[in-house]
């Protein structure tokens, strides 16, 4: 299974990855510093660069989620069924749910720290 991480924090890049490999260790996981590197790499690397699940930050400078978000919008109707996105956020706003479910590229929105059950689940889906 391929992974995209997408986080602008190193600490939570690195406890999402070790915690995904503790569940299956024969996941390819890759981890991004923000979405636009995301991004270029989805854009111009095309069916190849596709993951299975993407876990998105929203807070994050430059590009945030939304953004990142918005510009995976014109590429939806060709990834749609490859991937599921999952937001990760250490926001308890209520808004940042429901802006979630306006995107149809959005699977779920967890809650920072990612826990073991979550990945478990996440991952047998």
């Amino acid at each position: 299974m391929k992974i995209f991480i997408i986080d602008d924090d190193n600490l939570s890049l690195f406890l999402t990855e070790n915690l995904l490999a503790f569940v299956d260790a024969t996941h390819e996981i890759k981890t991004f510093l923000s979405g636009t590197a995301a991004l270029e790499l989805l854009q111009t690397n095309g069916k190849a660069a596709v993951p299975d699940i993407i876990f998105l930050d929203l807070n994050m400078p430059v590009m945030d989620g939304w953004d990142f978000l918005e510009a995976l919008a014109p590429l939806e109707p060709s990834i749609s069924e490859r991937y599921r996105i999952y937001i990760l956020t250490s926001s308890l706003n209520a808004s940042d749910t429901a802006k979630s479910k306006e995107y149809a590229l959005v699977s779920g929105l967890i809650h920072k720290p990612l826990k073991l059950e979550d990945v478990k689940i996440l991952v047998s889906q």
